[in-house]
């Protein structure tokens, strides 16, 4: 045990994660020349299409030290993005130390700052690691400075690297050896291995990723799951390289997998304890918490029949991805589906992505909302995660919307003189925020830290961001609880008829323009029918906005030549109470395809 080291690296978004991660592989020659590829970790077409880790990957590799003693290294390459925070809290949860990368022309960003904040909450040993310093704008001893304020270490402690060169590698295995502590642990005690991640395979079933906190695990013993209470054999058990490696047996301080032959997911939970059943542990081991999401949307088969296989890809979807959570709702237009929660829009849009992938599903998504809680006149609280499940505003007494603390990082100003701190605050005041704290970091970068509520952030908060500070800022937020607010819930009517899965709950003052725009899209994508259509946003019963569809007119008097001026107008009186009788039975179907496009977010 005192040769293994568990670590994971962690990281803002666009630090070089994944390229310092390839160069480790190559240093380490656990990937020949010839297979080694740019992000050889990330094995999602999406993650290198977007160039960013989506999946925290485990991987081992093994390194000779100089004086010639052999050491294993189980690395854990984590995403950087604010949505995947979860994941990097599992990764956190199975090491013993991390890399904590910081980009020598970008400096500390927000989610440099949360994620350190997580790893020194698990008391985690940190190696800075100064990355891209062959670049020729690093500023190498400015963000040394920030480093050293952050953290308090010497500076002499940061190690330059350069993931694109290779500069600074072996120094960098040779701080792990020397800095990391070997993992505790007794590999004769009863087994105790916690489940950091699992997946779904089509032919073997689900695969669990663990790490073996105390005892041993052989192939073929009986095993139980302590959460679920379910007992299995141990088909195979190997070790994470680029491939899956099986061994006869693994022991405390280790990570691996284990294949036991489970088809259903919902038997293996991510937190769980792996525990023999021979000699079972007394209690499991506390890991990371159960997520809670902050973004819900409703997701819907466009064909009804796929119902059933939606559910199953939903399945084998949360089983690689632990932060989703759903359930079964129904609505009027668009049938059986089921209300998702998301970390973000991020995660939102990855998810879709993903299920049209790799599960084949063509679907619907509503309009995303955060999730809020109503108290009643009676006295009771209860939760809201669905516009539809709002109260009677008879009944309610008060809506809880959830706040947030965002941390915003940003340059004072560019090289023209554009003052970023004045647009960041004009967009935060817009969106319903306001300034707690304003902290210089250095000469020229500054901490805003905001209070605004979730909702507000949801949408474009973050594109429009990077957009008026150039792409320099960077933002990372936490939940603070809720506070009561002024919010009502838009309806939408067609023909007087409420189209539930265009409802949204929203802030009283901006609910005249969202239900403005919403009807004029109605408009412009609905097919006209034989009779007048009204498109209606309402609140309760007081309208707010309208649109109206005119009636496509069928000629009926093409036919007639010649003749009395009567025989037209007896026509045109028959068409006449026909629309009237139409437009009392007939109902708008919207297409599925205007749901699309009006659902598609600006």
């Amino acid at each position: 045990m005192k040769n293994i080291r568990n670590f994971c690296v962690i990281a803002h978004i666009d630090h070089g994660k994944s390229t310092l991660s390839d160069r480790m592989l190559e240093f380490t020659q656990t990937i020949s020349q010839r297979d080694m590829t740019n992000q050889a970790l990330d094995d999602m077409d999406l993650e290198r299409e977007r160039g960013i880790t989506i999946k925290s990957h485990a991987i081992q590799m093994y390194y000779t030290a100089e004086n010639g003693e052999k050491y294993t290294f189980n690395m854990i390459d984590t995403p950087g993005h604010v949505d995947f925070s979860y994941e990097v809290s599992r990764s956190i949860a199975a090491c013993e130390g991390a890399l904590l990368l910081v980009d020598a022309t970008q400096g500390i960003q927000a989610q440099t700052i949360s994620n350190l904040y997580l790893a020194l909450e698990n008391d985690l040993e940190i190696i800075p690691v100064l990355n891209k310093v062959d670049m020729q704008n690093a500023m190498i001893e400015e963000v040394s400075d920030q480093i050293v304020e952050l953290i308090g270490c010497n500076e002499d402690e940061i190690l330059h690297a350069s993931g694109k060169t290779g500069q600074g590698v072996l120094e960098i295995l040779a701080a792990v050896v020397d800095r990391i502590p070997p993992p505790e642990g007794d590999p004769e005690a009863p087994l105790q291995a916690v489940i950091f991640d699992s997946m779904f395979n089509s032919y073997r079933g689900v695969i669990a990723y663990f790490r073996i906190i105390n005892g041993t695990m052989k192939k073929g013993q009986g095993i139980r799951f302590m959460a679920t209470e379910k007992e299995y054999s141990a088909d195979e058990i190997g070790i994470l390289q680029l491939d899956q490696v099986p061994q006869k047996s693994l022991s405390a301080g280790n990570v691996g997998y284990v294949i036991t032959g489970i088809k259903t997911s919902s038997e293996i939970k991510v937190g769980d304890t792996i525990t023999l059943t021979e000699n079972p542990a007394t209690e499991p081991i506390k890991g990371f918490e159960d997520v809670k999401p902050m973004v819900y949307a409703g997701i819907f088969p466009i064909l009804n029949d796929d119902y059933e296989d939606l559910r199953d890809s939903l399945e084998k979807l949360q089983l690689n991805d632990a932060s989703l959570t759903y359930e079964p709702e129904t609505s009027v237009a668009l049938g059986f589906g089921f209300r998702c929660g998301f970390l973000g829009m991020l995660h939102l849009e990855i998810v879709q992505e993903r299920l049209s992938r790799e599960f084949d599903q063509d679907i619907i998504t509503t309009v995303p909302n955060v999730s809020y809680f109503a108290t009643l006149k009676s006295g009771e609280r209860i939760p809201v995660n669905n516009p539809a499940d709002l109260p009677d505003p008879t009944l309610l007494e008060s809506v809880e919307e959830p706040y947030i603390r965002a941390q915003i990082i940003t340059k004072t100003e560019d090289e023209s003189g554009y003052n970023y701190i004045g647009a960041i605050m004009g967009l935060c005041i817009e969106k319903r925020g306001h300034l707690t704290n304003q902290t210089y970091l250095s000469k020229t970068r500054v901490e805003l830290t905001f209070e605004l509520p979730l909702a507000e952030i949801v949408f474009d908060f973050y594109d429009r961001l990077k957009s008026i500070t150039r792409g320099y800022a960077s933002f990372d937020y936490e939940i603070i609880g809720f506070r009561v607010s002024s919010l009502v819930r838009i309806d939408i009517k067609l023909n007087s008829e409420n189209v539930d899965a265009l409802s949204a709950l929203i802030h009283r003052d901006k609910a005249y323009d969202f239900g403005k725009k919403i009807c004029k899209r109605l408009k412009d994508l609905l097919p006209r029918q034989q009779f007048m259509i009204a498109i209606q946003a309402a609140i309760g019963a007081k309208i707010i906005a309208r649109e109206t569809i005119s009636a496509l007119r069928k000629d009926v008097t093409a036919k007639c030549y010649g003749g009395d001026i009567t025989r037209k107008r007896k026509l045109l009186e028959k068409q006449k109470k026909g629309k009237k009788k139409m437009r009392q039975i007939g109902s708008v179907e919207v297409p599925q395809k205007t749901f699309l496009q009006v659902l598609k977010l600006d």
